[in-house]
């Protein structure tokens, strides 16, 4: 395996969705501002939307993966068996969780924005635009299903792109805001169920030749499958832990005006570089770690996680600092156009440079855990993120009344890294993982080159302040030369000081 290449293909597709939901929220911004009905939609859109991260970012692929791998290995009928079971039996339980959410709506929204109690018009607006699009979670969870039997085969194209329907469904939707007007939100939320019924389309044309869905009945549930459900859940709150931070920081940021809409814009810009430097890592080393902890060859195993550990840090820490330095400049150049005002940029400012500051433990937690899930351990990260949330709650409320909405990315921060070292001291614990000699030596090299890129990025912006200004008109122009410089200045350090070598990633 490539591990560059699977992980290129990969995060090709999903900075090109990426990329698209930024052009998504950069619409939103300007026609929705951090109004209510900004503050409304973005409820409706977080719930489906962090089921769809929770499923479809390599926590689905945490559980089912490795089972379906072990599968593989007996013969494709015992695979397809396997895998119609579990459609089957996902698909009835989501199909009755939908049903039943949709008709205690009111009971639903009021536990996920408590803070909208009381504002009629808002809470009726967050019910109403939920109910619309909740049926994503059924048609998006069934799209991460189909999408684990294309990463097990090593398929990882179709799988990545398949977000990019949603960014486009909403983007056509978002073009027609000005004559929309209040109905806009409305539009957006049934754009969502819409895109997500499209995905199931789009990757059934891809899997057919693999499998075939059969759904069973019998209801005769066999001891694989069983084994495969107890994993499910607590792969996807250990994976997930990021998500179910942000969704709680959600539900506490509801109590202040506006704030749901500058976490929403902050997680927007961190989520970028977070895609590729643990979700798509974590989610192509899967397979074929599972493959070499079956096959029981230690070194192959220690040697992906040492590569996929040196790819993630080369990927997340520069990106942390460069989000450090231009924390204000950055927001400001994407999003602060239309009815997002000054004030709104500084407060999403302010949160973007929380988030940045805990970007390599979130990235971290993401391949440490595929540690985990490849040798069939999901309990170990499960508690570990218990513990992880439960201090993210405590230092979120007990601080909220006194600073506000900050404390949610702070405490966000400070509980991933928590979460991230345990992660580390129970893989040692547990012998299941190693530094080897060349990580440590690239690793602090890794740092020299993003300190050196920082200190570039930092003397950019400062070059470009007048451009980068809130009310300049083609600040986002020169935001782009400045990410670019650094970009370039950044590998051609890493590349004078040998700090990352392409050809040592290819893993056969």
């Amino acid at each position: 395996m490539n591990l560059i290449k699977s992980t290129g293909t990969f995060g090709f597709y999903t900075i090109i969705s990426r990329i698209l939901g930024y052009l998504r929220d950069i619409l939103i911004a300007v026609f929705l501002g951090t109004s209510f009905l900004a503050d409304a939609f973005f409820v409706a859109f977080r719930i489906p939307n962090t089921f769809r991260r929770l499923f479809a970012e390599g926590t689905f692929n945490a559980a089912f993966v490795p089972s379906y791998t072990s599968e593989l290995t007996k013969g494709k009928s015992k695979s397809n068996n396997f895998a119609n079971e579990v459609f089957t039996l996902l698909f009835l339980i989501l199909l009755l969780f939908v049903l039943v959410v949709e008709i205690f709506m009111p009971l639903f929204v009021s536990l996920i924005a408590p803070g909208f109690i009381g504002e009629d018009k808002k809470i009726e607006l967050a019910i109403n635009l939920t109910r619309i699009t909740f049926p994503f979670l059924l048609f998006v969870s069934l799209s991460s299903f189909f999408s684990a039997i294309l990463n097990s085969h090593n398929k990882f194209a179709a799988a990545s792109a398949a977000p990019i329907i949603l960014n486009l469904v909403l983007i056509a939707v978002l073009f027609m805001g000005k004559f929309l007007n209040d109905q806009l939100v409305y539009y957006l939320s049934y754009g969502v169920s819409l895109a997500g019924f499209l995905q199931i389309i789009f990757l059934y044309k891809f899997i057919y030749k693999i499998y075939s869905i059969k759904l069973n009945f019998r209801f005769k549930i066999n001891k694989v499958v069983k084994n495969f459900f107890k994993k499910l859940l607590p792969s996807i709150f250990s994976s997930g832990v990021t998500q179910i931070n942000i969704l709680i920081g959600t539900i506490i940021a509801s109590y202040q005006a506006s704030a749901v809409s500058y976490l929403y814009y902050a997680d927007r810009i961190y989520q970028i570089n977070l895609a590729i430097a643990g979700i798509a890592i974590g989610v192509v080393i899967l397979p074929q770690l599972s493959k070499y902890v079956h096959l029981k060859k230690k070194n192959k195993i220690l040697k992906i996680q040492n590569k996929a550990l040196e790819l993630s840090m080369f990927l997340s820490l520069p990106a942390s600092i460069a989000l450090i330095v231009a924390s204000e400049e950055i927001v400001s150049a994407l999003f602060g156009y239309g009815s997002l005002s000054k004030e709104a940029v500084i407060n999403t400012a302010n949160a973007l440079y929380y988030f940045a500051l805990g970007l390599p433990a979130f990235a971290l937690i993401k391949v440490f855990s595929s540690f985990f899930f490849a040798n069939h351990n999901t309990k170990t990260p499960f508690y570990i993120s218990l513990v992880s949330v439960f201090i993210n709650i405590i230092i979120s409320v007990y601080y909220f009344k006194s600073i506000g909405f900050i404390i949610i990315p702070i405490a966000t921060t400070i509980s991933s890294w928590f979460n991230s070292l345990v992660l580390f001291l129970f893989l040692k614990n547990y012998n299941l993982f190693k530094f080897n000699k060349v990580f440590v030596v690239r690793f602090f090299k890794i740092i020299v080159a993003s300190v050196l890129m920082g200190l570039f990025f930092e003397f950019l912006i400062s070059f470009f302040e007048n451009q980068l200004n809130y009310s300049y008109q083609f600040k986002s122009l020169f935001l782009l030369v400045s990410v670019l410089l650094g970009l370039i200045f950044y590998l051609m350090i890493s590349f004078f000081i040998k700090a990352f070598k392409s050809e040592d990633i290819k893993l056969k």
